[in-house]
């Protein structure tokens, strides 16, 4: 399949690795169909693409790069709706806004991405704590 993207062109994809976002992200509740793609230059980065809008598209990391003890209780209506059966079928990623000035670059660490690996199915799930905030400061 092929897609547009925001900072690859067009490029193709095996459909199997769309991962779906029933309710969309916080934002683009319409948007439903993202892909992970790695960032060629550092191997911890991600694309979030967006299959449908090629203009939208996330810089993405695991938080477990950031603070090797993160650590989250994800809501059992998240597990319902993902599906959830298995610890290991989890993934988390963390959302990054990288400014001009790179040093300023922060992680969105209290809105965890979290990803059923089986079945493709994903949240961003917003935490309810204050261990972790939106705009933790990566340097």
């Amino acid at each position: 399949m092929l897609i547009n993207t925001k900072f690859l062109g067009t490029i193709e994809i095996d459909s199997q690795t769309i991962i779906n976002f029933n309710g969309g992200l916080p934002g683009f509740q319409q948007l439903h169909k993202f892909v992970l793609l790695p960032v060629e230059e550092n191997q911890s980065l991600y694309y979030l693409q967006c299959v449908e809008e090629e203009s939208i598209c996330f810089v993405v990391m695991s938080p477990f790069f950031i603070k090797d003890d993160y650590e989250i209780d994800i809501s059992e209506e998240t597990v319902e709706m993902l599906e959830i059966d298995n610890s290991e079928d989890v993934s988390l990623f963390v959302i990054l806004t990288i400014p001009e000035d790179i040093n300023n670059m922060t992680a969105n660490l209290l809105a965890p991405i979290v990803i059923n690996t089986v079945n493709k199915r994903a949240v961003q799930e917003i935490l309810n704590n204050d261990k972790y905030n939106i705009k933790h400061k990566l340097f």
